[in-house]
């Protein structure tokens, strides 16, 4: 004979019960929900979410430039800090003067804290006086190493050799893209003031066109970091391979040589003056770091705070001076004021600047 307990098992349910069985369900429901509602999850903490994991520190110039050497140097020391202590990986994502990285991070990357990124030091203003599409402010702004002067330079070789000689006499210089301070300031040069320049672009970063000054492809750059001359290309100084033109800043350095003249002291009048000002500013951004906008609250000052602490860590201060890079920080929100100040300027004389640097 079959097995009694199967047998009953195999028994359809009665409607009736089947109506009970779905009423206690729902029950059952309701109070999960509610238990839910009154005892959420507890959200992650800054803490957990950092820790184990890494973070991308996206650099958008090639390897050996300037801006890489300053960003490798953050992402060895900044991951201290970081509530979890992360480990911070550098990406080097070069193209068309940093705008393709600041893309990526803005637009495509994570929006968790996750990615950081640095970007030109002119380029959070370049949507206002040239092509970019973005807006400079769309960021989670971290922190800025420091405030660079940047000059316009020649090889030695070349019959460029003071100010006047730019003036006179034409001379090609390398850029990276529309929007980069290798395009920028080369077009200041021959639009505000008239140099005899020739503006070839396109270049990966300033690692190219150092090697291409070298091999006599180009005359010279303009928008070069003196700090950056000092860290990648000591010698040149040293054995005088190069032309110092112009500084553009709105003070030169204490151990700038002397000879060589403030671009802002060259103007002719006022409004030339203003029309520059307005492209220097963005030379205060130094070497900026961001992530995306977006972020949670929390992680975006814990990152601002592990950037300010990195700025006073010994040992980072200690191989920036061996590196011969400047610190000079800004924080975040001082990044974030100075944007929402340039981006409130009268249209009037944003479109002479924008003017000033039309190829």
């Amino acid at each position: 004979m079959p097995d009694e307990t199967a047998v009953k098992m195999t028994l359809p349910v009665s409607k009736g019960a089947f109506m009970r069985m779905r009423a206690v369900a729902a029950r059952v429901a309701v109070v999960l929900a509610l238990a839910a509602l009154t005892n959420p999850v507890k959200a992650q903490s800054v803490e957990e979410f950092y820790k184990g994991r890494n973070v991308t520190m996206v650099i958008g110039f090639s390897a050996g430039s300037g801006y890489d050497i300053y960003a490798r140097l953050l992402a060895r020391y900044m991951g201290r800090y970081i509530p979890g202590k992360p480990n911070i990986v550098s990406q080097n994502m070069p193209g068309a003067g940093s705008l393709r990285a600041a893309q990526y991070v803005g637009s495509v990357a994570p929006k968790d804290g996750s990615v950081l990124g640095t970007m030109s030091r002119s380029l959070p203003v370049e949507p206002l006086i040239g092509d970019a599409k973005f807006d400079g402010r769309a960021f989670s702004w971290i922190g800025n190493i420091a405030n660079n002067n940047s000059v316009c330079a020649t090889w030695h070789e070349t019959g460029i050799k003071t100010w006047q000689d730019a003036m006179t006499k034409p001379f090609v210089l390398g850029g990276e893209g529309p929007g980069s301070d290798l395009d920028n300031f080369a077009l200041i040069m021959k639009n505000m003031f008239g140099a005899k320049v020739k503006l070839v672009s396109g270049y990966p970063g300033g690692t190219e066109v150092n090697l291409a000054i070298e091999r006599r492809e180009l005359d010279g750059r303009c928008g070069w970091s003196w700090d950056s001359i000092k860290s990648t290309k000591p010698d040149w100084l040293r054995d005088k391979k190069i032309n110092l033109l112009a500084v553009f800043a709105l003070e030169k350095a204490p151990d700038m040589p002397a000879d060589v003249p403030l671009a802002i002291d060259k103007v002719q009048n006022e409004e030339q003056r203003e029309v520059l000002r307005v492209h220097l500013a963005g030379q205060a951004f130094g070497r900026p770091f961001f992530a995306a906008q977006g972020i949670p609250e929390d992680r975006k000052a814990a990152l601002r705070a592990a950037f300010d602490a990195t700025m006073k860590d010994p040992e980072f201060v200690a191989e920036a001076e061996k590196l011969r890079l400047e610190v000079s920080p800004m924080k975040g929100v001082e990044i974030e004021r100075l944007l929402n100040e340039v981006y409130g300027l009268p249209k009037g004389l944003i479109d002479k600047a924008r003017a000033a640097i039309r190829n």
